[in-house]
């Protein structure tokens, strides 16, 4: 079994690489998905911000 914090820092972890993938792991396709997705086409930076904001909420 994995803990939840150590799910989360693997979540994490996959956001700041593939920011979309880490938000769908944890959200599946929920707007949480897309909002990173445009995020990340338009900057890499800003979907990597907005993916660990909402790992993390």
């Amino acid at each position: 079994m994995v803990r939840e914090g150590t799910a989360t820092c693997i979540d994490i972890l996959l956001a700041i690489i593939l920011p979309p993938l880490g938000v769908f792991l944890k959200y599946g396709c929920k707007v949480e998905f897309w909002i990173t997705l445009v995020l990340t086409l338009c900057g890499y930076l800003p979907g990597i911000i907005y993916a660990v904001y909402a790992i993390t909420k």
